[in-house]
């Protein structure tokens, strides 16, 4: 809830000269603090000062499975943790410190309790875009009610979901899923697509009908090109639902291998696993780049958090963490 007042009375107090030494010195030691955050960071204290420095925030749920309530104060693993309302009110604070804020999530936002099992995902898609969430991917479990089921979910969405390996031309979803979406954040062109994990063999077929699987290593190639040298973006983001790691078949794409494999990736924001990182995962890419992997577990217990900051030729350093809701 937004606060309206703090005192609720207009004061006419007069400030005395020792009070302004005061207000400077303390706006002295904060102007300081801040541009050693920023150093930091490996950032000019110049560029700080000439306002160059450019600030993104992307905020990530994934593997949320329709938990709208917080676990209960007994529950053995997760007390008093998650729940929508919750998440949203860090998220809302969140953006009041930063208005250039990204929201994603990497699928699997259906299936768990029973609130999907009653409303079908109705509820998870309208709490979303109250939340103002800017794009999700799709996981396998968003098929558990089939095509037509996640179909008569969508006019309930009014963020927009991405996913470029699915292709669903001869299916109901075709056009009501988008390859690819470029953000313009404060000047700072951020492009997100999505991949998703091969429905066979994990998805009954009659739920998933036409849609057709494509190798996310190779739609990656394609993906990269557009988003980096056509529509020349700052930051390249990837919506996964691959999965982290899968040490018991190193054959099977995950989002390390896939980090690996391809180029141009700046970020890829995880799910499936339930894998749970206090922050990011660094991985070199096959030209030798950073690549950063992350994900937040499951059950929307946490929100990750990875601050982005841009100096005038776009270069950019960045800070994640996992925040618990």
């Amino acid at each position: 809830m937004p606060i309206r007042a703090i005192c609720g009375k207009k004061t006419n107090y007069k400030i005395f000269p020792e009070n302004i030494y005061t207000m400077k010195r303390r706006e002295f030691i904060e102007k300081t603090a801040a541009s050693t955050a920023l150093l930091s960071l490996g950032l000019s204290l110049s560029s700080f000062e000439s306002n160059d420095i450019k600030h993104l925030t992307v905020l990530h749920t994934n593997d949320v499975h329709s938990h709208i309530d917080p676990f209960p104060a007994d529950d053995p693993l997760n007390p008093n943790k998650g729940g929508v309302s919750r998440r949203a009110a860090l998220i809302e604070t969140i953006r009041r410190e930063n208005p250039n804020v990204l929201l994603l999530d990497a699928g699997d936002i259906f299936q768990g309790t029973p609130y999907f099992n009653y409303y079908g995902g109705e509820l998870e898609f309208k709490l979303m875009s109250m939340m103002k969430y800017d794009a999700s991917t799709i996981g396998n479990h968003d098929f558990d009610n089939g095509l037509d089921g996640l179909y008569a979910q969508m006019p309930h969405a009014t963020f927009e979901f991405i996913n470029s390996n699915y292709d669903f031309k001869n299916t109901v979803m075709n056009g009501l899923v988008k390859p690819y979406k470029v953000f313009n954040k404060n000047g700072i062109k951020v492009g997100v697509f999505g991949v998703g994990i091969e429905l066979a063999g994990l998805v009954d077929k009659q739920m998933y009908k036409e849609t057709v699987y494509n190798n996310p290593v190779e739609i990656a190639q394609d993906m990269t090109q557009l988003l980096k040298k056509e529509e020349k973006c700052d930051l390249v983001i990837c919506l996964s639902h691959l999965g982290y790691n899968y040490k018991e078949d190193e054959s099977k794409i995950s989002d390390l291998k896939f980090a690996a494999l391809t180029q141009d990736i700046d970020l890829i924001i995880g799910g499936h696993t339930h894998t749970f990182l206090d922050k990011p995962t660094i991985v070199k890419n096959k030209v030798g780049e950073n690549v950063l992997v992350n994900q937040v577990g499951c059950y929307g217990i946490n929100l990750g958090r990875i601050d982005f900051y841009f100096d005038k030729n776009k270069a950019h350093t960045n800070d994640g963490k996992s925040i618990i809701v």
